[in-house]
């Protein structure tokens, strides 16, 4: 199958949205996200103490600078949902459940575990940075919120036009559905309330809007800088190899006796490239 085969690369008329599992089967990295988000949840739920120890030593708490220097936990806190507002996590999996396969069948498993960790993590950083600006209270930061939103971030740029169902009741496409976000996330940030999640929640947004935006253009770049490195590289191989030869010239003509320091180096370099095999 080529690259135009695909579903994502299709012009936008022609694309047919399978969010879910469906029939192909929930893809590998969103399935144990969803089983491990949902075993911590229950381990949590059933062990007080256990689920107690877990979180204090796994959410984003930048309580001290010590604590903030504690860099895992910008991961382990996104695998974390409060015990007593089962809401939290539901809405969460069910948003993983139903986007997640869409954009890690797009990607590819390894890039997708990559941005959602990457947008996860992103939201502890900013958070940990503003209480250390004193602009919000240090408290315990926990749940996949962040990473979440950046998938729905990163759905919304790749088709800002494909339609979901908010409540399960009202349509709207995806576009709309970012900007509603963003506005009730500004709103309780205004009144306080939950002013650290809904960090996260921007974040994750922006970090899904700038990868997805801007990672064609780094991943250009990034070939023109490895093409530019490999002109290099056959540049230098070819000037080495006229050096050698002018130089097996000289023995010829002169005697091994005639070559200076720089030309045995040379010498002895291309012979041990020949004993190598990599002449």
């Amino acid at each position: 199958m080529g690259i135009y085969d695909r579903d994502y690369v299709r012009p936008e008329h022609e694309q047919h949205y399978a969010m879910g599992g469906g029939v192909r089967g929930i893809p590998p990295v969103v399935k144990w996200l969803l089983i491990i988000n949902l075993t911590v949840y229950i381990i949590a739920k059933l062990v007080p103490d256990l689920g107690n120890y877990i979180y204090y030593y796994g959410s984003v708490l930048p309580e001290s600078f010590f604590k903030m220097l504690q860099i895992w936990r910008l991961v382990t806190y996104q695998f974390l949902h409060d015990p007593s507002n089962i809401f939290h996590i539901v809405f969460n999996m069910m948003v993983l459940y139903f986007m997640g396969p869409f954009v890690e069948r797009a990607w590819g498993s390894r890039a997708f575990l990559k941005f959602y960790l990457i947008a996860g993590a992103a939201g502890g950083v900013v958070y940990t940075f503003l209480v250390l600006l004193r602009i919000l209270p240090a408290g315990i930061m926990m749940g996949a919120s962040g990473a979440i939103y950046g998938v729905v971030a990163a759905i919304a740029v790749m088709f800002p036009r494909m339609k979901v169902l908010l409540y399960g009741i009202i349509p709207m496409t995806m576009v709309w559905l970012v900007a509603l976000i963003v506005i009730m996330s500004l709103l309780f940030i205004a009144s306080g309330i939950n002013a650290g999640g809904e960090v996260a929640h921007l974040t994750g947004l922006a970090v899904g809007f700038l990868y997805v935006k801007y990672k064609p253009w780094y991943t250009q770049w990034r070939m023109e800088r490895q093409k530019g490195a490999w002109i290099r590289k056959i540049e230098q191989e070819r000037n080495f190899h006229s050096e050698v030869d002018r130089i097996l010239d000289k023995i010829k003509r002169d005697g091994i006796g005639s070559l200076n320091k720089r030309e045995k180096e040379i010498l002895q370099e291309a012979t041990r490239r020949e004993q190598n095999g990599t002449a």
